[in-house]
């Protein structure tokens, strides 16, 4: 009698679990689903150890306090650097910046400090609005590239694999065109039109005032020392210093775990979507939020049109970073600069979800297909990724803006 009791009891819980992608959760009142998101699987296990915590305090307290030292070095060089800069090469035109942005990300092996350049020399009047717009385009042309060098470098170790692990960066290059080139012509209408002189967005004068007197000294010991261009070196060289330690604050994403239990998020436009905006955010690095795709990639979690929608919304949140910087520069244009990019990107990532989803992957995968094919195209497609920022460069030798 009370084994039968126990059996009526336990169907009855089950009747009332409810399935959300996959698990079965308990509702909170009756006839109430309770959904619950769980981010371990993306971000692997959470430590909540004091030492943890205490660890990561150590390294974004001295992450924060030289990622502003660099963009005052950076805003210090610039204003120093500003006359022999402005109008002359690589910053001739807007089409020479844009090269320039993309081959520095290159160099750098990072469109975030390149970014934050770009910003820093608007922010001294060295470099038009336009130009800063193309120049902050580049960089992220250059950031996705490395994601392309990240699959080639894991094929070696994978043979097997070798398509899965390149199509990711081809696709990453890809889609970063498709989502910048129309993004920068729809931001630069922005500006034109004047739609965002309303956000005054910068550092107020008590903020100034307060970075003067903590990080002040510093600067003035650095400019009785260096010349303004190695003012501004010395700011490019502190921005990657902290962004390095950034990186250690921040969420690690599990490749492994990506793909564990929330694998059906995988399969869906617009999760994998706003996947990709959050990855991107949280670790301030399209970078690193698309090269976790080569692993997944390879070892099948990932199909290559799933990956697309994830690219897109990390093409657009990791403007974020650029975004804090150019809040740091003098007037509010170099914040209102971003801004636009980041609403040209978004727009035309959310009308290709919307109603262009399947003619843009399909032409993507073909182009992919295409390249992965044989390796004499594959290299052919390097060398206009690296012939096409140069070219841009030269522009600057034959004409000036």
């Amino acid at each position: 009698m009370a084994k039968h009791k126990a059996d009526e009891a336990l169907e009855e819980y089950e009747r009332q679990l409810v399935e959300v992608d996959g698990e079965f959760c308990v509702p909170q009142e009756a006839g109430q689903a309770r959904h619950y998101i769980d981010l371990g699987p993306i971000f692997g296990e959470v430590e909540r150890s004091p030492w943890y915590l205490a660890k990561k305090l150590l390294f974004f307290i001295p992450a924060l306090f030289l990622f502003i030292l660099a963009i005052q070095l950076m805003k210090e060089g610039a204003a120093a650097l500003g006359p022999s800069i402005e109008g002359s090469f690589p910053f001739a035109n807007p089409i020479s910046s844009m090269g320039t942005g993309w081959l520095g990300a290159y160099f750098v092996l990072s469109g975030s400090p390149v970014a934050a350049t770009a910003i820093s020399l608007f922010g001294a009047d060295a470099i038009t609005k336009l130009e800063a717009l193309t120049m902050l385009s580049g960089s992220r042309m250059g950031a996705s590239f490395i994601v392309l060098v990240t699959g080639f470098l894991y094929t070696l170790r994978h043979k097997q694999q070798r398509s899965e692990g390149l199509s990711i960066g081809i696709q990453a290059m890809t889609m970063t065109a498709v989502q910048y080139i129309p993004g920068m012509l729809i931001a630069f209408f922005i500006l034109r039109a004047g739609w965002l002189e309303g956000f005054d967005w910068h550092a107020s004068a008590k903020m100034e005032s307060f970075f003067g007197r903590l990080w002040g000294p510093i600067v003035d010991l650095a400019a009785e020392h260096l010349p303004g261009w190695g003012l501004f070196l010395a700011g490019l060289a502190t921005i990657l210093v902290s962004f390095n330690l950034l990186d250690r604050v921040l969420p690690q994403v599990d490749s492994d775990s990506t793909a564990s239990k929330r694998k059906s998020w995988l399969k869906r436009p617009w999760t994998m979507f706003l996947l990709g905006c959050i990855v991107a955010t949280l670790t301030l690095s399209v970078s690193v939020a698309l090269t976790v795709l080569v692993p997944l990639a390879v070892k099948g979690y990932v199909k290559r049109d799933e990956a697309l929608p994830y690219i897109m919304g990390a093409n657009i949140t990791t403007l974020a970073d650029t975004l804090v910087v150019a809040m740091l520069q003098p007037g509010p244009g170099a914040a209102q600069v971003v801004l636009a990019e980041a609403i040209g990107v978004t727009i035309v990532s959310v009308f290709i979800l919307a109603f262009l989803y399947r003619p843009v992957k399909d032409n993507v995968l073909r182009l992919d297909d295409y390249l992965v094919g044989s390796n004499v195209r594959l290299v052919g497609f390097v060398a206009v990724l690296f012939t096409l920022p140069i070219v841009f460069i030269l522009t600057g030798l034959f004409f000036r803006t």
